[in-house]
């Protein structure tokens, strides 16, 4: 791999590694606040419902995070089936063009002899 993919792979990954964690302690924050507003939990319970907040969020997370990505690689198949269909075409035509330019000159120069 050349070094710049290699560059390129590393950052997505490090920026996949924060956004992971950013979304993590997000969770954390939403399930502290949540039990916050139940004021009689004893402190283990609280921290049993905080962390099934937590794992029922990051679950969530998780699943949507596949389904986005699964939808994007289908997008690329999709979209990649259609350039390279667009690319025949504009190819097909092109030389299909110069044929028609070629024989209609070659026809010209027959009739000017």
């Amino acid at each position: 791999m050349k070094p710049d993919k290699e560059s390129a792979r590393g950052l997505a990954q490090v920026e996949g590694y924060l956004l992971w964690n950013a979304e993590v302690e997000e969770a954390r924050r939403q399930a502290r606040r949540f039990t916050e507003a139940l004021p009689w939990l004893t402190t283990a319970q609280r921290e049993d419902v905080e962390r099934a907040y937590v794992a029922d969020r990051i679950e969530a997370c998780r699943d949507t995070l596949t389904r986005i990505a699964g939808r994007a690689h289908e997008l690329r198949g999709e979209y990649t089936a259609r350039y390279e269909r667009l690319r025949a075409r504009c190819v097909a035509l092109s030389v299909l063009a110069v044929g028609t330019v070629g024989g209609t000159c070659t026809a010209l120069t027959l009739i000017g002899r």
